[in-house]
C-alpha cells in the first residue's frame, strides 16, 4: 500500500489497521516552537471516539494518544512528531465469516482480490473508519497551528442526515453548539429528528447516510498551487480520504450549473478598507486560489455498508452465491463522527499551503 501519506510540507503518514495492535500518525514538517501535549490532540479525539452514543457504534475505545517524538518541554522541535493510540476493545471473532464471504458496499471483495488474500479483513483492517483517527492527530497539531498564527477556524458540523436537513444557514454564532448534542448539528430541533431517524434505521438493522458542512475563515489570499495541487485539488483528495465520502462541492456547487453567471458571479466590494465579496458563491476559491472569502465545502457520506439485515453476496473461495447478516459492532449513521474528522483534514491542507507559500515559517 503506497497511499499512506498526504501533503508536501506538512506531511501526515497514518499507519495500522482496525483490529491490528495499534494505529498512529507520523506528522513531518510541524514547525519548531508550538506549544504542545497530549491534551492539545486528546481534545479533538475524544470528538469522534466510539462508543459515546446509541447513534454510534458500540466499540468502546479510549482512544488515549501518546507522542512519542517530535515534542521537547512542550513544543514541537521540528523533527517529525510520531503518535500512538493502542487498539484495547477488538472483536474480532465476529468478522472470521467474512474472510470469503464479501460485504456488500464495502472494500472487502476489491482489496481481498487487490492483495491476494492477505490484507487484514478484521474490522475492515486499512479500511476501516477507525483510520480515520489517525488523521485526527494530525489535524489536531495543524488545527492549532493555524489558530496561533493565522487566527483561522474551521466549524464543521452536520447539516443533514438522510432527507432531514437544516432548515437554517450556519452563523459564526451556531458554531458552540455543533458539539452540544449527539448528531453534531447546531440546530436543536434538527438535530434531535436526526437522531430519532438514525435510531429508527438502527432498529430494522439498516443505516443512513448525510452531510457534512465545512466552513472555514480568516483564510489568508493565495494559497494553492495551480494547476494540479489547487486548493480545492488537494482538499478533496484529503476529504475522500474518509471510508464513506462519495461527493464533495464547495460554494454554490452543483447549484450553480442551474444560474446565469449574472446570478453566480460574486461581486467585489470594499468593506473596512478590505477586498471582498459580496456573496460567495466560490466558496471562497477562485482559480484554485484562496481568495480571503470562507471556504465553504458540502460533504456526502452513503450509508454505512456494514448492516444487520440479511443480503445477498457470494463465498469467494467456493465459488457459489451466499447470504450474508454482519454480526459486529457498526455505525448506524457514520456523519456524526466525521465532523471532527473533516476538521482535521481541511486544516492539514490549508496548513500544508501556508507553510509551502511562506504565509506560516519553519519555525515560530
Amino acid at each position: 500500500m503506497n497511499g499512506n501519506s498526504i501533503g508536501r510540507r506538512l506531511i501526515l503518514t497514518s499507519f495500522g489497521e482496525s483490529h491490528g495492535k495499534c494505529i498512529g500518525t507520523v506528522l513531518d514538517g510541524c514547525p519548531a516552537g508550538l506549544e504542545l501535549d497530549e491534551k492539545d490532540i486528546q481534545k479533538m479525539l475524544d470528538l469522534r471516539k466510539p462508543g459515546q452514543s446509541l447513534v454510534s457504534t458500540q466499540r468502546k475505545e479510549g482512544d488515549v494518544v501518546e507522542i512519542l517524538t517530535g515534542t521537547f518541554r512542550g513544543y514541537t522541535t521540528g523533527a517529525p512528531i510520531t503518535m500512538i493510540i493502542w487498539n484495547k476493545d477488538q472483536k474480532s471473532v465476529a468478522y472470521e465469516k467474512l474472510r470469503t464471504e464479501m460485504r456488500p458496499g464495502h472494500s472487502d471483495y476489491p482489496a481481498y482480490m487487490k492483495y491476494k488474500k492477505f490484507n487484514d479483513h478484521r474490522g475492515g483492517g486499512r479500511f476501516s473508519g477507525r483510520l480515520t483517527a489517525t488523521h485526527v492527530m494530525g489535524g489536531a497539531i495543524a488545527k492549532k497551528l493555524l489558530e496561533v498564527t493565522l487566527g483561522i477556524k474551521i466549524n464543521s458540523f452536520t447539516s443533514q442526515i438522510g432527507k432531514i436537513k437544516m432548515e437554517k444557514e450556519f452563523t459564526d454564532k451556531m458554531s458552540k453548539l455543533i458539539y452540544k448534542n449527539e448528531v453534531r448539528c447546531p440546530e436543536e430541533k434538527t438535530a434531535k429528528k436526526m437522531r430519532e431517524s438514525i435510531l429508527n434505521a438502527k432498529k430494522k438493522g439498516d443505516s443512513l447516510g448525510g452531510i457534512i458542512e465545512s466552513i472555514t475563515t480568516n483564510v489568508p489570499v493565495g494559497l494553492g498551487e495551480p494547476i494540479f495541487s489547487s486548493l480545492e485539488s488537494d482538499l478533496s483528495k484529503a476529504i475522500f480520504s474518509i471510508p464513506s465520502v462519495k461527493g464533495i462541492e464547495f460554494g454554490s456547487g452543483f447549484r450553480g450549473s442551474e444560474l446565469f453567471g449574472s446570478e453566480n458571479n460574486d461581486l467585489y466590494a470594499m468593506k473596512r478598507g478590505k477586498i471582498v465579496t459580496k456573496t460567495n458563491n466560490s466558496g471562497g476559491i477562485l482559480g484554485g486560489i484562496s481568495n480571503g472569502m470562507p471556504i465553504t465545502m458540502r460533504i456526502a457520506f452513503k450509508p454505512a455498508s456494514s448492516i444487520a439485515q440479511k443480503q445477498d453476496t457470494v463465498d469467494i473461495k467456493n465459488k457459489k452465491d451466499a447470504i450474508l447478516q454482519v454480526k459486529g459492532r457498526h455505525d448506524p449513521c457514520v456523519v456524526p463522527r466525521a465532523a471532527p474528522v473533516v476538521d482535521s483534514l481541511v486544516a492539514l491542507t490549508i496548513a500544508d499551503h501556508a507553510l509551502i507559500t511562506g504565509t506560516i515559517k519553519p519555525s515560530l
